[in-house]
């Protein structure tokens, strides 16, 4: 299985067509933050722009990121907000939104309610021994989830259930000046930075095996 993990895409998804292989990958997810504070309808203009790449799609809203949003890939079927699937032997779960942030962005939820949408997610996939999750918000007192001054703003129900819940990765955003991976136990965190910047993830997973990394 190969996966293409790409997010904070802000109405810009640059040049993510030149992705080697994106067509033919078993799956794109998108991280969130598709918009800019936009709408449905917005997002519907980006998701349109990858289904026809690749028709294969997962993914969360962002913070910035419309209600209407999360509603719309609920209605597309391809929404992994408190939902857990399973590929194979693998799970796949994500979260999206945010935790609290200072701009009182759209898509923001408290701690208590982070915990609940991933206990939701999990309950979906759980014994899954190996599986993914794909946060928009990234684990608080990580590489990961750094401003610029240094302060980490990232959640700590996401860092409480990957440390309780052990997930293979991590595939997060959220804070575009903080791309780049950590670990937490054995679960890698990597967060790609904005699309129109080209980053993006790829991940294999055969054998029970998964292996990713931030490109380029």
């Amino acid at each position: 299985m190969r996966i293409i993990a790409l997010g904070d895409i802000h109405m810009d998804t640059g040049d993510v067509a030149k992705i080697p292989a994106i067509d033919t990958a078993d799956h794109i997810i998108v991280t969130g933050d598709i918009t800019n504070y936009g709408s449905s309808q917005d997002a519907a203009t980006v998701l349109n722009s990858l289904l026809a790449i690749n028709s294969s799609i997962l993914g969360v809203a962002g913070n910035l990121d419309q209600p209407d949003v999360a509603r719309y890939l609920e209605d597309l079927g391809i929404s992994l907000h408190g939902r857990g699937i399973m590929v194979a032997d693998l799970g796949i779960m994500g979260l999206g939104g945010s935790n609290y942030t200072p701009f009182n962005t759209p898509y923001e939820f408290s701690e208590q309610e982070l915990g609940a949408f991933l206990a939701s997610g999990f309950s979906q996939i759980d014994p899954a021994r190996n599986f993914i999750l794909v946060s928009h918000t990234p684990p608080v007192k990580t590489k990961t989830d750094r401003l610029l001054n240094g302060r980490h703003v990232g959640s700590m129900a996401v860092r409480k259930f990957i440390e309780e819940k052990q997930p293979l990765l991590c595939v997060t955003g959220h804070i575009h000046e903080s791309r780049g991976q950590d670990h937490i136990g054995r679960t890698l965190v990597l967060n790609p930075g904005m699309m129109k910047e080209g980053g993006y993830i790829e991940v294999t997973y055969e054998n029970g095996e998964l292996s990713a990394a931030l490109h380029p």
